[in-house]
């Protein structure tokens, strides 16, 4: 029997303001990479419910038309700040955009086409979203 932890279920979303464009955060939990706003879903909390928090608190925006594009997994990434075995549920929803209001947990934050967010030092995930998402048509 071991003794590790379960893996942690997740929510994210590339959120698109009324231009198109998404929103992206350089955070240190993913080693100073590019990704997008999300965090774990609390023991019965809705997945859904669980983004729409996590924006919240990460970013101040309140999001909307939320739709799932991708379920992704991260065992023990690199790319991650600590070891840990990560189930993520990837969405794309709506917001009205305007200045972001970061917690500590990023430090700084670009509205960008889907061009311009290719070009950044994306984690290898937020780059899985974004294809998943654009081969759907939704960014």
């Amino acid at each position: 029997m071991t003794t590790a932890q379960p893996p942690l279920v997740t929510v994210g979303a590339l959120a698109l303001d009324p231009a198109g464009r998404a929103l992206f955060v350089r955070t240190h939990k993913w080693r100073g990479t590019w990704g997008v706003p999300g965090g774990k879903i609390d023991r019965g909390e809705a997945a859904e419910a669980a983004l729409v928090r996590e924006f919240q608190e990460e970013t101040g925006l309140a999001v909307r038309d939320v739709r799932f594009v991708a379920v992704l997994e991260a065992i023990d990434s690199p790319e991650f700040h600590k070891p840990a075995h990560m189930v993520l549920l990837n969405y794309v929803c709506h917001c009205d955009g305007g200045p972001v209001v970061l917690n500590d947990e990023a430090q700084e934050w670009r509205w960008l086409a889907r061009e311009e967010a290719l070009a950044l030092p994306l984690n290898s995930y937020t780059r899985a979203l974004i294809e998943a998402a654009h081969a759907m048509e939704a960014f």
